[in-house]
């Protein structure tokens, strides 16, 4: 058994192993050729997440959905660096909305350069994962623009809140499906089509991608509150400090209102006040750390893991299937 790639995952078969391992290297130099400008500081810029490392979740995925027909096939490396440089842009993006510091254990792009730079570096990476789309075909064309309306959606009903009456987790998961699980889908989806599968494995492994990207973001939501800096290359508590309600302040919400225990009410009273204060935050993260609700939302990570393997039965035994059901075991048990 092998560890390939950023990300962890545990291979058991060498020629598997071989192939991924060289998409991988294949799918860097792609990102690092379409970061590449003539203007050495957008270069510089629009590297700064690539050469800062990263899990590679999404390319990972792709190389392992093309397993189901021929890897080779000159579409998929290509594929798997728009949806790499989707994923990266919008993470420029985000670290501005956040006012995030810390992205992969380095300087966000906007406390080195500043928002109005770090957004227009998130529009070049766009951008260039456009121009490489427009070569795949406009079936490609199209179905990255459906999961880029649902990534934007996604955001836009986070950045909104549940709107009356709706229940607050079910809206946070139809954020999470748009945000995190639109674009993972399109990674199996990619990965499958570009090989040439058949439709049925197509549609299986877009399935796949959809549920494990769920189970991936709420993995990040445990993170967030769980580990420290070291661990995730991340600033803990960058949610809490937005006022962002991830599951496990959720999950503390309706155990307030159904119980209303005054321990509870008082974490609650602390996550809704100014946590910019670093000693506030340390207390709220100390308390959530400390709630059975956190345990909540890593079983709901659990499930949902449990329903992407699950979606992978009518596959055949081999040992793709075997990596893809592993994957969902590396995605719960991560801890960056």
């Amino acid at each position: 058994m092998t560890v390939v790639g950023p990300f962890g995952l545990r291979v058991r078969d060498q020629a598997l192993e071989a192939d991924v391992q060289a998409g991988l290297s294949a799918v860097e130099a792609g990102l690092l050729g379409a970061t590449k400008s003539e203007v050495p500081f957008i270069t510089e810029a629009a590297q700064h997440l690539v050469n800062a490392g990263g899990k590679r979740f999404r390319p990972l995925l792709v190389m392992l959905a093309s397993q189901f027909g021929d890897p080779d096939a000159p579409g998929v490396v290509p594929a798997a660096v728009v949806v790499e440089l989707t994923h990266l842009a919008t993470l420029y993006h985000d670290d501005v909305m956040d006012e995030a510091d810390v992205r992969r254990g380095v300087a966000s792009a906007n406390t080195r350069w500043g928002n109005s730079l770090a957004v227009l570096t998130g529009d070049f990476l766009f951008a260039r994962a456009s121009h490489i789309l427009a070569d795949l075909g406009p079936e490609a064309v199209r179905i990255q623009a459906e999961a880029f309306e649902r990534l934007v959606t996604g955001q836009i009903l986070e950045t909104a809140g549940p709107r009356p009456g709706h229940d607050p987790v079910d809206h946070y998961m139809d954020v999470l499906s748009g945000k995190t699980g639109s674009l993972v889908a399109v990674a199996g989806r990619f990965g499958a089509m570009m090989a040439g599968a058949d439709e049925s494995v197509v549609d299986i492994l877009t399935q796949y991608g959809e549920r494990l990207g769920i189970a991936f973001q709420l993995a990040d939501d445990f993170l967030d509150i769980a580990s420290d800096s070291h661990e995730s290359g991340k600033t803990p508590g960058t949610d809490l400090r937005e006022g962002i309600s991830t599951l496990p302040v959720l999950h503390l919400r309706a155990r307030a209102a159904a119980e209303g225990r005054p321990e509870d009410l008082e974490l609650l009273e602390l996550l809704d006040g100014d946590l910019n204060d670093e000693a506030r935050l340390a207390e709220a993260l100390h308390g959530l750390r400390a709630h059975p609700a956190l345990e909540q939302a890593r079983r709901d990570t659990v499930r949902y893991a449990q329903e992407a393997r699950a979606t992978l039965t009518p596959l055949p035994e081999c040992y793709t299937k075997s990596a893809l059901e592993e994957l969902c075991d590396a995605v719960v048990h991560r801890t960056g």
